[in-house]
């Protein structure tokens, strides 16, 4: 089977569509920070408008345990969207009207999130007496078995939106025929949330480099002190089994030279730059934590993503929400700008990151709307939200 699209639904003319997006975007006092998957969502719901429908808006914001909390409304996702569509939004109705409406947060009610299957299907049978058919969009949800995601487009005719056939087409492309040299960049705090997507990906690419709080776990699992920088000590056999991997398989397994060492985890903590095999050979000793990746290292980071036709980057290099550990993560950001061919920025922080460093989204060959989504895809994981929709990996 492949996937549904839209056009496998028919004439929509006059029908009210279901359309699961994932509007789940941080906010401050009611502000969005981050709008961008709420501008993700705007082209298919305008497709959706062209074709003479209503559209029933749907999403989850946050994480409210079952019950109402006002602190996660979707209130303040409804005002931006009714701007970036140009036409009112209404918001959580009685009942629906013939423009688009936005329901409020589906995980109010705790069977969205129920692991009892009878209960999420109790609550998609609620949510597909509102429309005719669904369309789903939001692909930052897909792994995940929930009522909105998995049982609902099994209630009505379903098909996927614009957002996740644009986002299969690009995943697709990193796992199949990726053009070569092939580089994966990965960083974030922990080796043991990328364990499966550095073994589903090991065999495929030319080069993995290796920044954020993880390449400690690398540093010291090769016998480096590292003051209290983060660490996973559980995972030393298998951080050397991947250099060892690596090496057999001929890629180019990429660690930090050089590390910038701060006094203590703040926005304004004395720093300075130390190689990375003398982390504790600076003023702040073994009390020393490193929070970026140095100037060499993100200048050889950059150089191998600019000479490389694909490039996957997920996890930021360092602490890019304080100015001064924000240089490497903005040194990788602007050379995935640079790559003749596919530069992917893989969601979740990253996606954050480029965005709060002043990066535009076109600026890149695609940012996607979902991180722990993405990884699982490139993990070659059966993800519910895809394979209810037809697709097979």
């Amino acid at each position: 089977m492949t996937l549904r699209t839209i056009e496998t639904l028919g004439d929509l003319a006059g029908t009210r569509v279901l359309l699961r997006c994932d509007l789940n975007v941080p906010l401050d006092g009611g502000r969005i920070t981050d709008d961008g998957r709420v501008r993700a969502s705007v082209p298919t719901i305008r497709r959706l408008r062209e074709a003479g429908a209503s559209v029933v808006v749907m999403s989850h914001l946050g994480r409210p345990e079952g019950a109402p909390d006002p602190k996660y409304s979707l209130a303040p996702v409804a005002e931006r969207l009714a701007e970036l569509l140009g036409e009112p939004v209404a918001f959580a109705p009685e009942t629906p009207g013939d423009g688009v409406t936005l329901l409020e947060n589906l995980r109010f009610d705790p069977r969205e999130a129920s692991k009892d299957a009878a209960e999420r299907e109790s609550y998609a049978a609620e949510l597909a007496a509102l429309g005719d058919v669904v369309v789903s969009d939001g692909f930052g949800v897909v792994h995940r078995k929930q009522a909105s995601v998995f049982e609902l487009a099994k209630a009505l005719p379903s098909a996927a939106g614009l957002l996740i056939a644009a986002e299969l087409d690009v995943l697709d492309r990193l796992t199949r025929s990726p053009e070569k040299p092939y580089t994966v960049v990965l960083g974030g705090s922990k080796v043991s949330d990328k364990l499966g997507v550095i073994d589903a990906l090991l065999p495929k690419v030319d080069r993995l480099l290796i920044g954020g709080g993880m390449l400690f776990t690398f540093l010291a699992a090769q016998g480096h002190r590292i003051g209290k920088s983060l660490l996973e000590e559980s995972q030393f056999d298998t951080v050397r089994g991947y250099l060892k991997e690596a090496e057999e398989r001929g890629v180019e397994l990429v660690l930090p030279t050089d590390i910038v060492m701060a006094s203590g985890f703040s926005a304004d903590a004395e720093h300075v730059v130390a190689p990375a095999d003398a982390l504790e050979d600076t003023a702040f000793g073994a009390d020393g934590i490193g929070l970026d990746i140095g100037p060499e290292s993100a200048a050889a980071f950059a150089g191998h993503i600019r000479s490389s036709r694909t490039v996957f980057w997920n996890g930021p290099m360092g602490v890019f929400e304080f100015p001064a550990f924000a240089a490497g993560t903005r040194a990788v950001a602007e050379a995935l700008t640079e790559v003749d061919g596919l530069g992917v920025v893989g969601g979740g922080d990253s996606a954050a990151a480029v965005r709060a460093l002043g990066f535009a989204d076109d600026a890149f060959g695609h940012i996607s709307t979902g991180g722990g989504a993405s990884l699982e895809f490139l993990e070659g994981k059966v993800l519910p939200g895809l394979e209810v929709l037809g697709w097979q990996q």
